[in-house]
């Protein structure tokens, strides 16, 4: 089972779509429940979006708690997949540094994701993105395994745990999509869009992971 992290305050950010393209989730909200999640029968975490910064710590204690989980996480080995603002948080956790870049993204862009790297195995270089805040410094043990024309970090993999990081929204579709207001049309389109693949990838490295152990 994957348990994904709802980090959304006032609603929304996919979190329901996320678990939508796992074989076996369950949905947690961590800014409005009481303490951590329990890892009992956990066999990944994907750690999800949110509509605040990592740095809105003061306003949002929540993400401290965050934060503190995030490295429990990457030290006991757990599967683990950061999504936008958990790419960010992923990083912050293990002493990387995040910041809002002053531009807004809500379009299609192009990235280039190591060829090599299981985790993006079947997904274009073509995929969605909403964010303003970027990674300016790697967290501790974190390799860059994605790149886009502005963004130097863009993916990102601890180089001895099973954790990963991606800027990109794997959940998003068109029919997502449709509901956001101030999507940017470009010369890409989502016929040549397969991020979602990045989470069954993610399922079987977890399952994998744990058959392993």
């Amino acid at each position: 089972m994957i348990l994904v992290l709802n980090n959304a305050v006032d609603g929304g950010y996919m979190a329901d779509e996320i678990a939508h393209f796992l074989p076996d989730a369950r949905v947690y909200e961590y800014p409005h429940e009481d303490g951590d999640p329990s890892l009992d029968g956990v066999d990944g975490v994907v750690i999800g979006g949110s509509e605040v910064g990592v740095y809105d710590e003061p306003d949002q204690p929540w993400i401290t708690a965050q934060k503190r989980f995030a490295r429990r996480l990457v030290e006991e080995g757990v599967p683990t997949l950061g999504i936008c603002f958990g790419h960010q948080i992923l990083n912050a956790a293990l002493g990387g540094e995040v910041v809002d870049s002053g531009t807004s993204r809500l379009r299609l862009c192009d990235a280039d994701l190591d060829a090599d790297e299981p985790l993006f195995d079947g997904v274009e270089p073509t995929v969605p993105v909403l964010h303003s805040d970027v990674v300016t410094e790697l967290g501790d043990g974190m390799d860059v395994i994605g790149r886009a024309d502005y963004y130097e970090y863009f993916a990102t993999r601890h180089r001895d745990r099973p954790v990963w990081s991606v800027q990109y929204h794997p959940e998003f579709t068109p029919r997502i999509v449709d509901e956001y207001d101030g999507w940017e049309a470009t010369d890409r389109s989502f016929e040549d869009v397969t991020a979602t693949r990045t989470l069954a990838n993610f399922a079987a490295l977890a399952d994998s992971s744990a058959g392993d152990s």
